[in-house]
């Protein structure tokens, strides 16, 4: 029921069920609702999920950077530094985004900010004439736009996607495995990339399995 009230951005109802319940909370309840405050740009129940998150767990590393994300989704970028301050205190690093990709029976890893490969850029435009715009909330750096754009480029499923296009002949599906949850922007493009590209694409996040397929995920843009 949390889930269904966050994804329907009723977030208060949320936090009212969480209070009313029998039953303690499982730190997970509190991932959902921090996870939909980015969506829906709630600091203020994002501060409750993450710390009532990291009571139950304070060696969680994902607590600090949902709700860095959030205050970065809303330029607040002295509460991103004062969050990653907090990280820094408790010895909490930021696990790394890696994603694999099988190709011949041979699996390829990239890792979030790898070297670009030429084709991505030539990929890039493509995405733009089709409609494709980053999200340049999803770089969580108080940098410029131009900047934002190169960090939100050398994420490591795009780079795998990428990868897969040069590698894989045409029509065959690309499936990349990511270790962390897909960020709004590579779902956005993964979404474009399909219909551009006329090439199923699956890719599987610590959230489930997205089915990119002409210009649409089976998640129904909500993860």
């Amino acid at each position: 029921m949390v889930d269904l009230l966050s994804r329907a951005g009723k977030l208060d109802e949320a936090v009212d069920l969480i209070k009313k319940s029998p039953f303690k909370p499982h730190p997970a309840i509190y991932g959902t609702l921090l996870g939909a405050c980015r969506i829906h740009k709630n600091t203020k129940i994002a501060e409750f999920a993450a710390k009532n998150l990291l009571d139950l767990d304070p060696g969680s590393a994902a607590a600090y950077v949902q709700l860095a994300n959030v205050y970065a989704a809303m330029n607040k970028w002295k509460d991103v530094a004062r969050v990653r301050q907090l990280m820094n205190r408790s010895n909490l690093v930021k696990t790394p985004g890696y994603s694999w990709i099988d190709v011949k029976n041979k699996v390829h890893e990239f890792r979030s900010g790898d070297r670009i490969h030429p084709d991505l850029n030539e990929l890039e435009e493509k995405m733009k004439l089709a409609g494709y715009v980053p999200d340049l909330e999803c770089a969580l750096h108080d940098v410029g736009e131009t900047e934002k754009k190169q960090l939100l480029l050398r994420h490591s499923e795009k780079l795998a996607i990428a990868y897969g296009l040069m590698k894989l002949p045409p029509g065959v599906p690309i499936r990349v495995f990511k270790n962390l949850r897909i960020c709004a922007d590579c779902h956005r493009a993964a979404k474009c990339i399909s219909e551009i590209e006329k090439r199923e694409i699956i890719v599987r996040d610590t959230t489930r399995f997205h089915h990119f397929k002409d210009g649409s995920c089976s998640c129904r843009d909500y993860w």
